[in-house]
């Protein structure tokens, strides 16, 4: 933990997972010019957002396979906390790129995955490290209903005819 970067940037999955594996070389963000986080250039920490819906996972999913890759289910990405590093080289308002979507991004290079620290994130670049001794050990996200595999029907049993039965007059089985 106190050999990676300081300051850490959230992101939401899949996207935080394709940024961690170097399939994905930009991170887009909607910045205003006057925002500090885009002078920034140099190490930082891909910290994976809590919050991930259904169309943002298909939406990437999507992405990944005509791009070649593919993408974990989505109760196997890990979830609010530190997913992986990399360093912000350039940031930029034209890539030629079909991973930017601008109107910024923030082209990344020597990006890897790291083993899963729990931490809460925060807007724009924040000092993840001081938020560790509050993170929540112990107790992941846990995957939303639609993230998990559907489960398969157990198969119905059908009833099994029986023989016809014959009674006598006074209702007694023959």
């Amino acid at each position: 933990m106190n050999d990676l970067p300081k300051l850490a940037l959230s992101v939401r999955q899949p996207w935080a997972f394709a940024l961690a594996h170097q399939w994905k070389p930009v991170e887009n963000r909607s910045w205003k010019s006057a925002n500090p986080g885009l002078k920034f250039r140099g190490d930082f920490a891909i910290h994976a957002s809590t919050g991930m819906t259904r169309d943002e996972y298909e939406d990437c999913a999507d992405l990944c396979l005509s791009l070649g890759f593919r993408c974990p289910p989505p109760a196997e990405l890990e979830r609010g906390g530190i997913v992986g590093v990399g360093t912000i080289v350039d940031i930029v308002s034209e890539f030629d790129s079909p991973w930017f979507f601008g109107p910024k991004g923030l082209i990344i290079a020597n990006a890897r995955p790291v083993e899963f620290i729990p931490v809460a994130g925060q807007l724009g670049f924040f000092d993840w490290k001081r938020l560790v001794p509050f993170a929540k050990h112990g107790k992941p996200i846990l995957p939303a209903k639609w993230m998990l595999p559907a489960a398969s029907k157990p198969a119905t049993a059908r009833p099994v005819k029986s023989a016809p039965q014959t009674t006598d007059t006074q209702g007694s089985l023959l």
